[in-house]
């Protein structure tokens, strides 16, 4: 047990916790949720706001990384919770396995991210969360429960996406397929007259598709095309899409700052999970230090949020770094934002300035408000609660799967108080 200064991953947000533990088994672990009044679980730190933290008790749980193997029959791997994208990604390939889908981000957490409802792109690509079989789970009480789809069916789905609220996860069972490879191309300056028009088509261009955005011009500054590779010949990329010019070079998201850090284009074939993320696992995710904000609109109303948010170009220009728009297919879980229907996540990168950001989100709030937009759980948003909790029709549900495992509130905060409602 330590009192230390702990920060998220940008370091915009200090943890509040009393004291912070990293158990090292499984017994250490149980006894710490059994004694506990109040407690939550650190994942990654990629969280930019408040959903990881507690006044009294903080789980780490990194010395849970093991993974735990492949069910060759069942197509599936079991790991730890400390377990990172980038970690599965490389065993996996290495034994002829991969995952459906993967973050941007290899480095964050695989249970954060699922518990999250964090995603990676496609048209026909659900969350991550949707890869999960089975949970292991540690209770108010400390003792350890399993809940799989295959047998706990509608209430599974109730489950996968729980924010922490339903006890500690030390173990998932994900999903896997054959291994496979991907390529990397890169357009730039596709221009918006081409992206309302063809916008379908554009998502439909690759297995995964990614816009990145200024807002301040007249186009898309970059589409990244991520294909899946058939076969061992390889066609070359067209020069041109839609208006938009086939790189010659490797791009970051950001176009004024090197791509060192990024995966490898120029349609280069590589393994999946060397292809998929945007950056590579040996360097600093993205630029390090920014504040991030994510909402979903239902894929029907994607082009009126799109200009929705160009009349705010101004105000966006002096704060925002990049935006970058994906597609994410519908899912059963009751807490993601997809639920029952396709859609389009909005994500804003920002500099360093919450009092500013701060001013901005209410106004690109109301902007999207027409169109039902969902903040990501994990991220910067100023909805008042009331107006988040009306957007999930399954949130009855899930309210009465806390109450059933977690009667006296132990995993509950201040953030799920306000945003899954007191119970």
């Amino acid at each position: 047990m330590t009192r230390e200064l702990l920060t998220n991953w940008s370091g915009n947000y200090t943890y509040s916790a009393a004291r912070l533990h990293r158990p090292q088994t499984q017994e250490q672990l149980q006894v710490l949720v059994r004694d506990a009044e109040h407690l939550r679980v650190l994942g990654s730190r990629h969280s930019f706001n408040s959903i990881a933290d507690t006044t009294e008790d903080l789980i780490s749980l990194q010395h849970f990384d093991r993974i735990l193997g492949i069910d060759y029959e069942r197509h599936m791997v079991t790991i730890e919770s400390g377990v990172t994208y980038g970690q599965l990604g490389a065993y996996l390939h290495r034994n002829g396995y991969a995952l459906n889908n993967m973050a941007s981000l290899p480095h964050i957490s695989v249970v954060g991210a699922c518990a999250t409802a964090t995603h990676g792109s496609g048209e026909k690509n659900g969350n991550l969360a949707t890869a999960v079989a089975a949970i292991e789970i540690v209770t108010a009480s400390g003792e350890v429960a399993v809940v799989s789809r295959e047998q706990d069916g509608e209430r599974f789905e109730g489950m996968v996406v729980a924010l922490g609220g339903l006890g500690v996860i030390t173990k998932l069972t994900l999903d896997i397929v054959p291994t496979y490879e991907v390529r990397q191309d890169v357009y730039v300056h596709l221009p918006f007259a081409q992206l309302t028009e063809h916008f379908d088509a554009i998502q439909a261009s690759a297995y995964s598709v990614s816009l990145f955005t200024d807002w301040q011009g007249e186009y898309i500054d970059q589409v990244w095309l991520k294909s899946r590779v058939i076969g061992t010949e390889q066609a070359s990329a067209p020069t041109e899409l839609f208006g938009a010019t086939l790189a010659q070079r490797a791009y970051h998201p950001i176009m004024a700052i090197s791509a060192e850090n990024c995966t490898q284009q120029l349609g280069v074939p590589g393994p999946w999970h060397e292809r998929l993320p945007h950056f590579r696992m040996e360097f600093t995710p993205s630029v390090g230090e920014e504040l991030q904000t994510e909402y979903f609109v239902p894929r029907h109303h994607a082009l009126a949020a799109f200009e929705a948010i160009r009349e705010l170009h101004t105000q966006l220009a002096p704060y925002l770094m990049i935006t970058e728009i994906r597609t994410i297919a519908a899912d059963n879980l009751w807490m993601s934002p997809c639920y029952q229907q396709d859609c389009v996540g909005i994500h804003f990168t920002w500099l360093k300035n919450w009092p500013a950001v701060e001013q901005l989100l209410p106004l690109i709030e109301a902007q999207l408000a027409p169109f039902d937009a969902r903040p990501h759980w994990a991220k910067l948003f100023t909805m008042p609660p009331a107006q988040v909790r009306a957007l999930y029709q399954r949130l009855p549900d899930f309210q009465q799967l806390l109450r059933l495992f977690d009667p006296s509130g132990k995993f509950r905060n201040r953030f799920l108080d306000s945003y899954i409602a007191a119970l």
